[in-house]
């Protein structure tokens, strides 16, 4: 079992959400988060005056999946989350991490392991 954690572009989700349904990936935590990457923040405008935000808004990802749909799963995220011409991606579109995930418990009924997922 693997925890995949996804931070992307807000504006990609609901594309990634399509592609994850497509390789029958459908539970997924989405949290709204903020960053400080290679993109190095932009200029606002508030009352005229220019602020300089460092913090940039995206969405992190958590699903958990048994191992046959790490790859997929991963697959159906960069096709989805990259922007720019021809889908080749660019500074921002975002990371996923893989980690181990050793154990899963379903709450209702206690059920655990990867049949938890």
């Amino acid at each position: 079992m693997k925890w995949i954690i996804a931070i992307v572009q807000p504006y990609r989700l609901d594309a990634i959400k399509m592609a994850l349904s497509e390789v029958e990936v459908f539970r997924l935590s989405v949290s709204d988060v903020q960053g400080y990457g290679r993109q190095k923040g932009h200029t606002e405008y508030f009352r005229g005056q220019a602020m300089q935000v460092n913090l940039i808004r995206k969405v992190r990802l958590d699903i958990a999946v048994n191992d046959q749909f790490v790859e997929p799963t991963i697959s159906a995220i960069l096709k989805a989350a990259r922007t720019g011409v021809d889908g080749k991606g660019q500074v921002g579109d975002g990371k996923i991490f893989v980690l181990p995930l050793e154990s899963v418990i379903r709450i209702s009924d206690g059920t655990t392991g990867s049949e938890a997922i």
